[in-house]
């Protein structure tokens, strides 16, 4: 009986942690979503201030996620882009009008559960890019491609601080473009359908925002 239970608990805390990883790639795909509808609206690139506010949501359950997991990848990938959305919402002047313990608990979450894992061995980080199921060149290949994916919100963030102000810069959707190609092949390879599923609308997003961003540039050339 006791042994029923502990199989039920486990079946049960897996698919709960399942949930919380399909639910943050839904609200990735949903902010590019958003995006998309909002610069064809305005015949131009925008950076939304919801755009970031559902990044950051999905960021924290995507982290959320590799805690439960106990992936440190995931944790460390997702580390550096949220708290570039932290600050593309303060740069929308909207942070400071959250509730303080709100701010301080989203803020702190990931150094605290980061610290915690490390402190309590939770992770064998010298496993981290060590995979028997996966050659080496095809890890190396897709770990590139992530690399690059996640750099796109380094460089928008270098960007609008540069210029005070949130933007998705070109450089942005070609960074966004080149990696999401690279992870895509990868998960051809690999057959990995959630992946597959994630960068195909991705890919026709960052294809359109280049598009949107050289007609408006066009326009702006030809009203001067």
């Amino acid at each position: 009986m006791m042994s029923f239970l502990a199989n039920t608990e486990t079946v049960f805390w897996n698919y709960f942690t399942l949930s919380i990883g399909f639910f943050a790639q839904f609200l990735f795909s949903s902010r590019m979503l958003v995006q998309w509808i909002s610069a064809e609206k305005n015949k131009r690139v925008t950076s939304d201030l919801l755009f970031w506010q559902i990044s950051l949501i999905a960021s924290f359950f995507l982290f959320l996620y590799g805690y439960l997991r106990h992936d440190f990848s995931i944790m460390l990938g997702q580390v550096i882009t949220y708290y570039i959305y932290i600050r593309n919402i303060q740069l929308h002047n909207a942070w400071l009008k959250y509730h303080f313990l709100f701010r301080y608990f989203v803020y702190f979450f990931p150094i605290l559960a980061i610290g915690f894992s490390l402190w309590h061995g939770a992770f064998d980080v010298s496993k981290l890019f060590k995979n028997e199921k996966i050659p080496l060149w095809l890890l190396i290949g897709g770990s590139f491609g992530q690399i690059l994916f996640t750099m796109r919100f380094v460089y928008q963030w270098i960007y609008s601080e540069k210029i005070k102000k949130s933007e998705l810069p070109l450089g942005f959707w070609m960074l966004s473009l080149t990696g999401s190609l690279m992870i895509f092949t990868y998960a051809v390879i690999r057959l990995d359908w959630v992946l597959l599923a994630g960068h195909s609308m991705g890919i026709f997003t960052y294809v359109r925002n280049i598009m949107i961003l050289n007609q408006s540039k066009k326009t702006d050339v030809n009203a001067q």
